[in-house]
């Protein structure tokens, strides 16, 4: 009788990755880095190889057949379906003579090994990780093959246990699998039933070589055999990237750099670049390593670094969007860089099918300063041409998405009204997602709302700290001293988060804008220009800039300056009531240049935007006082003092007027008065034109 395969599964379990192995290697001493001089020519000649940067971890599975029997081309049948995990894939260490003999048999019987690596691999799926390390470590005992290594290191990092796999990953373990003992069949040379199953499962057991293992568990390895063992991590790409994943995890910055390597180690290898697609169509190792070598930069404070590694990954490869997220939503690069370096890479020849979709959506997360025409036609084709909604509601969708959250929570900060929303949606958020950072953000946020300045700080330290690349969080961080006063500590909040963000502007126009207050107006000038480098099409930072024209006396200058500022911000469609600070500016240059028309027209327009503005309508009071109209001036500084009644300099302007208006009162009608006496001198013949004559009595008779 012979033996069952396991019956096919209806549902379609995606397969797991796999990596071919390379040529056999000599054991390298502990964390040797991986280079590729070390290798030998043919481990970049042939693509299928382990050592190949070019290669994902996608399209193999791990229902990799024992190394005593390789893995058959199953025969398709109607009664007898393959199972998904059966196919006929690349094994993530493999060798040729496994492959030749592959082809000699057509139809392959399942094992114990195949059924438990089958039991490993949907445990993963199903998020069984205590069963699926269960049957794998069963597996690597009896095969002691470094695919299932591999594979139950895999397991190790999901369940957390880094240092677990870490250690299975720089363990030796044979490069070859020893090939089967031939079988004694019988005339006919079928062996069938469990007998065949049982010789196999003999064979495997008594060819494949055990490590003797000394004191603590470690591998001894016996001169004789250095020439045919290695570490998993020098025989395959994908086990040194995972070994450097669970060295990071661990906090072991230096050994996961020492395995990574400070550099890309493939650069130079004439198999690696940009121009040279993925040989699967996954994401490159090359490019994975790249990122988590920028991560690693990160977390040893080299920002620069950081940034060249996080570049060359997505030059390597433009679907590594980790490594895209890191320049974006880190603003490690000025708008231009952003546009300049997106915009030029490799997106054709990586993927040739997807590259106009792949671009699109890429251009339109960067910073919207600047390109606005290409940024619109970039919105308009992934609408028209490939039905890309822009969904309006997506907090309707999704309760909290990162990347829509932080704006989210600006916006109710900003409106009044919507403060118990945010106190609600706080709450929320830590309730249910206490691990995101965002959600305490948005806690500090409420408390910053409500004016207590310390509990807002505690809160957004606590973000920073779960999330050190968190920009908000730092910015808000300085809010709190700006809004409390200590103007001091908030240039120092912000010097820190301009050393954090080196390509950002913003933390650079908080600084000087923090100067300006305290009238340091040559730092301030610093500070500007320097953010005014990195971002030019910023209307906040061009009214600032504006300020500092105005303090210096170039009212002409300023005034350029603010128009330039309200021009931008109508390009970025933002709301003009938000900008009628921008427009007291420009009124108040234009009556500083004697410009009075034109003031009253720009204040005017700011009592459009907000008639209850109260600053608006004391210069408007002042440029009716200047115009002689004193009667309208006086009615604007009582609008004025009806909504801020204790502004001295409208009190004072108001005192004025009213001064005024007493003199021209009182010589008004001491000049009526004597007219009326003209006109009786006159009919009594006492006065006459210019001159007058007396009469020859001393008193005068007026009636």
């Amino acid at each position: 009788m012979t033996s069952t395969p396991p019956p096919p599964n209806p549902y379609a379990i995606p397969g797991m990755p796999h990596l071919p192995s390379p040529p056999p290697l000599d054991i390298a001493p502990p964390l040797a880095p991986l280079s590729p001089s070390r290798h030998t020519n043919s481990t970049f000649s042939n693509p299928n190889l382990a050592l190949d940067p070019n290669r994902s971890v996608l399209p193999s599975s791990p229902a990799r057949s024992s190394p005593t029997r390789p893995h058959r081309r199953v025969r398709l049948s109607l009664g007898r379906q393959p199972h998904p995990l059966a196919n006929d894939t690349t094994d993530v260490f493999q060798d040729s003579e496994a492959d030749a003999d592959a082809d000699d048999e057509s139809e392959y019987e399942w094992g114990m090994v195949d059924r438990m690596r089958l039991w490993r691999h949907d445990a993963l799926m199903q998020h069984l990780y205590e069963t699926a390390a269960f049957w794998g470590d069963k597996v690597l005992s009896w095969t002691n093959d470094a695919n299932d290594a591999f594979w139950l290191a895999q397991t190790y990092f999901m369940m957390h246990q880094y240092s677990r796999a870490e250690r299975l990953l720089i363990r030796p373990f044979p490069t070859h699998p020893p090939k089967r003992a031939p079988s004694h069949s019988s005339g006919n040379g079928n062996t069938k039933g469990k007998s065949r199953e049982q010789d196999a499962q003999q064979d495997l057991t008594l060819a494949m070589p055990r490590l003797p293992t000394g004191p603590a568990g470690m591998i001894n390895v016996p001169e004789d055999m250095q020439d045919q063992v290695s570490r998993l991590v020098d025989m395959s790409v994908a086990c040194r990237y995972l070994a450097a994943q669970c060295l990071v995890r661990q906090g072991n910055w230096a050994e996961a750099t020492e395995m990574l390597g400070e550099s890309n180690p493939f650069r130079d290898s004439g198999r690696s670049g940009p121009t040279i697609p993925n040989s699967d169509g996954g994401i490159k190792v090359e490019s994975s390593m790249c990122h988590l070598r920028g991560i690693l930069m990160l977390k040893l404070n080299r920002g620069d670094q950081a940034k060249q590694c996080f570049m060359e990954a997505l030059a390597l490869d433009v679907k590594c969007y980790d490594a895209f997220d890191q320049l974006i939503t880190g603003e490690m690069m000025t708008p231009e860089e952003e546009w300049e370096f997106v915009q030029s890479l490799a997106y054709s020849s990586q993927t040739p099918q997807d590259a106009q979709f792949v671009q699109l959506i890429y251009t339109s997360r960067l910073r919207k300063y600047g390109h606005v025409a290409e940024h619109a036609m970039t919105r308009t084709k992934l609408v028209e041409d490939f039905g890309w909604v822009i969904i309006l509601t997506i907090l309707g969708l999704v309760s909290i998405h990162n990347l829509t959250m932080p704006l989210h929570i600006a916006c109710m900060y900003h409106l009044d009204h919507l403060h118990s929303k945010l106190f609600l949606l706080a709450h929320e958020m830590v309730d249910r997602e206490p691990e995101n950072p965002i959600s305490w953000y948005a806690v500090g946020v409420w408390y910053l709302s409500r004016g207590k300045w310390t509990q807002a700080r505690q809160y957004f330290s606590k973000t920073s700290l779960m999330d050190p690349r968190f920009g908000p969080a730092w910015v808000a961080f300085g809010h709190t001293f700006a809004l409390e006063g200590e103007h001091d500590h908030a240039v120092t909040a912000y010097s820190t988060c301009a050393r954090m963000f080196t390509s950002s502007h913003l933390p650079l126009m908080f600084v000087g804008m923090e100067h300006i207050m305290l009238s340091n107006f040559p730092l301030a000038d610093e500070a500007l220009n320097a953010a005014h480098t990195m971002c030019d099409g910023d209307p906040l930072l061009i009214n600032e800039r504006g300020v500092m024209a105005f303090n210096h006396g170039d009212f002409k200058r300023a005034s350029a300056l603010f128009k330039e500022a309200l021009d931008l911000a109508g390009v970025t469609q933002s709301s003009q009531k938000s900008w009628a600070t921008t427009f007291i500016n420009l009124g108040t240059c234009y009556r500083k240049l004697g410009l009075l028309e034109e003031a009253r027209v720009t204040y005017r327009k700011v009592l459009e935007l907000d008639p209850r503005h109260s600053i608006a309508l004391g210069f408007l009071g002042m440029v009716y006082h200047l115009l002689n109209k004193v009667d309208e001036a006086i009615v604007k500084y009582h609008e004025s003092l009806s909504i801020d009644p204790i502004n001295q300099h409208v009190l004072d302007l108001l005192n004025i007027a009213l001064e005024q208006t007493a003199i021209a009162g009182a010589d008004s009608e001491f000049q009526q008065a004597l007219d009326t006496l003209k006109d009786k001198y006159q009919r009594a013949g006492y006065y006459k034109g210019k001159d007058y004559e007396r009469s020859g009595h001393d008193d005068m008779s007026v009636g």
